[in-house]
């Protein structure tokens, strides 16, 4: 079993529950991912491969992905053969049984195949994920193939669910944890265990909050005050507390004994129940964030094909549609306004920062607060205001710790605070970006850390005024990247262990922002090593977050690319501008505005509307239902020879 404590996953749920995406986030921090698709068929059927081409797009680059339809047996096999280092995501079993049942397969023993799977599973060395559709809540099936189907799929989710560390049960894109450790019970999900335990004790409604509310009158020196916002059941309206309430310490201890195993992933926590940094609670792996709507994205895209435009379509651009739809939950999204720039200004001792200038530094970021300069100029000329963020110096990568652990949490929270001031302040995006000096260096030793790239072939060369590069500096960056990651090879690898031994200050108040503004729904555009790095190290505390996340243009360096391969967003333009953090997102930041305004405003062609009547659609009424009671994510690719089943 792997360190976080589990090694095989299913995730259940119905038609568009959400079930995929829930699985592709539970393995968002592998560096590659073999997907297993099960599916056949589809090779005449328009709209199947057009659900599957959505689905495809959806994977990062470095995924790999591997066909079981024609064989289903082979399935248990790639599952015994996979190695310790593996990562597997099977989607779905919908589609392996499906294929089971195909009257090419029979004569077989359909009962003694689910067994030999479950037995694959039981043994499989790798870390595993399956999807499988819940089909038992619905009426029987009238048709006998309907009930061989059904029938088979239920006792092929009772035996892998047997099989499997955990169990997921997804609804409405929430999910429920049906199983967890060996500790508890399977049938009692980690939501009820958390509403028994609050009903059996008054105390503990809200203690993190309480902590909160007698601290912030007494903050200790140097560390950010962040005003929690109103919410029920505070220690002041807690019934039953009184003058026996545990002082700042019990409630801090008792909050980490009740959270004693969420820190170590979102496998062990309660998904519905975590409290957000608003309410008191501690910025650590595992949080819940919300997802952006699965559904709105692809209907987006559907929606293109037929609204009047002259042309063919808008390209490229539509990656950015396609993103608006989604974290805005409608399929015809509406371009954002104000946007805010978080230009942090860190600093980094050691080789992190050779040849650097950090008087040049300061003087841009100055220039930025002060509204001149190439930032500034863009800023005006696309709706958006910038925050400078001076963060405390981090220390030399190559000699010990750049922060310690307190450092790290007050950076974070700091963050946050920062993504919630830009959501009061009306901005509707946000960007990420630096000016600092050695955070090339920094995010050049996360990315390695995190992903085992090779740091010599992504760190950025130094470039000085005048346009040329001192390759001297370079290597003496290299050379603290080396020892760094020397210095930790046996060190823990966790989110905030990265961002203290190797990020610094200026990259986990990144992180933190990023967080805080997927928790409240608010798109973030990257722009540079700096939003790349904090996207990263944000995915290990909330895998949501990256789903959150926009790449308008990958610029030259290839520390950004790679990263975002790895992150699993994709340039939504290759322009190959070098303008500088933030610069770059600012400058196609109006196109991108320009795309959403004709996708969201245009109505259908009216050639397309022949034969509707009256009842013609509109660009503020998508298509309809989807009638055919198909689960978008659930669908993968079918096997490119042989014709599928009748039953499917």
């Amino acid at each position: 079993m792997s360190a976080d404590g589990w090694s095989s996953v299913l995730v259940l749920g119905g038609i568009r529950s959400g079930k995929s995406a829930f699985a592709e986030a539970l393995v968002a921090g592998a560096a590659s991912v073999r997907y297993v698709a099960t599916a056949v068929g589809g090779e005449d059927d328009p709209e199947w491969r057009a659900r599957i081409e959505s689905h495809q797009r959806r994977r990062p680059q470095s995924w790999t992905t591997e066909e079981t339809g024609a064989d289903p047996a082979r399935l248990a096999t790639l599952l015994t053969e996979a190695k310790p280092d593996d990562t597997l995501l099977v989607d779905d079993l919908g589609g392996w049984v499906a294929a089971l049942l195909d009257p090419a397969q029979q004569p077989n023993d359909d009962l003694a195949t689910v067994t030999a799977l479950a037995e694959a599973v039981r043994s499989c060395a790798a870390r595993l994920v399956l999807v499988s559709p819940e089909v038992g809540l619905s009426l029987v099936p009238a048709t006998p193939i309907g009930r061989a189907f059904a029938d088979a799929l239920g006792t092929a989710n009772q035996a892998l669910a047997g099989a499997c560390d955990r169990v997921a049960f997804v609804v409405a894109g929430r999910p429920t944890w049906l199983k967890t450790g060996p500790d508890a019970p399977a049938i009692v999900t980690d939501l009820q265990a958390e509403n028994a335990e609050t009903q059996a004790s008054p105390l503990a409604v809200d203690e993190v909050a309480m902590h909160d509310a007698m601290t912030a009158a007494t903050p200790a020196a140097g560390t950010p005050v962040i005003t929690p916002t109103d919410s029920p059941g505070t220690a002041a309206d807690t019934p039953g507390t009184g003058s026996e309430s545990p002082s700042a310490e019990e409630a801090v201890a008792a909050h980490r004994a009740r959270t004693a195993n969420a820190g170590e992933g979102a496998l062990h926590a309660p998904t519905m129940v975590l409290p957000l940094v608003a309410s008191g609670a501690v910025i650590e792996a595992g949080m819940d964030l919300p997802l952006p709507d699965s559904d709105a994205g692809p209907d987006a895209r559907d929606r293109l094909t037929g609204v009047d435009l002259p042309g063919a379509g808008i390209g490229s651009l539509l990656e950015a549609v396609e993103f608006a739809a989604a974290t805005q939950g409608t399929a015809t999204p509406r371009a954002w306004g104000p946007v805010r720039v978080l230009l942090i200004d860190g600093r980094h001792g050691g080789g992190a920062s050779a040849g650097g200038d950090e008087q040049d530094a300061t003087r841009r970021a100055d220039e930025a607060e002060a509204g001149e300069g190439a930032l500034a100029r863009l800023a005006s000329t696309a709706d958006a205001d910038i925050v400078v963020v001076r963060t405390p110096a981090s220390g030399a990568m190559e000699d010990g710790p750049v922060l310690d652990a307190e450092a790290v949490d007050a950076a974070l929270r700091q963050g946050w605070a920062l993504a919630d001031a830009a959501g009061e302040a009306g901005r509707e995006a946000v960007i990420l970006a630096s000016c600092g000096v050695g955070t090339e260096t920094a995010a050049t030793a996360v990315l390695a850390a995190t992903t085992g790239a090779e740091p010599v072939a992504i760190l950025p060369r130094v470039l000085v005024p005048g346009g040329f590069y001192d390759d001297a500096a370079w290597m003496v960056r290299c050379a603290a990247v080396r020892d760094a990651m020397h210095r930790i090879r046996q060190e823990p690898r966790g989110a905030k262990d990265v961002l203290a031994q190797l990020g610094g200050a200026d990259l986990a108040v990144a992180t933190g922002a990023l967080l805080g503004a997927a928790a409240r729904r608010m798109p973030v555009l990257l722009d540079g090593p700096l939003g790349i790095a904090a996207g990263l190290v944000a995915r290990d505390l909330a895998s949501q977050a990256r789903h959150w996340c926009l790449l308008p243009d990958a610029g030259t360096q290839a520390l950004v690319r790679q990263g975002a391969d790895v992150l699993g967003v994709t340039p939504v333009v290759q322009l190959g501008m070098d303008l500088g953090e933030g610069a770059n997102a600012l400058a196609v930041l109006p196109l991108l505005r320009s795309a959403l305004t004709l996708a969201g405003a245009l109505p259908v062609h009216p050639a397309l509307l022949a034969g509707h009547g009256d009842a013609g659609l509109t660009a503020d009424e998508p298509d309809g239902d989807d009638e055919d009671g198909d689960d978008e994510q659930d669908f993968t690719e079918p096997e490119p020879h042989g014709p599928g089943p009748a039953s499917a």
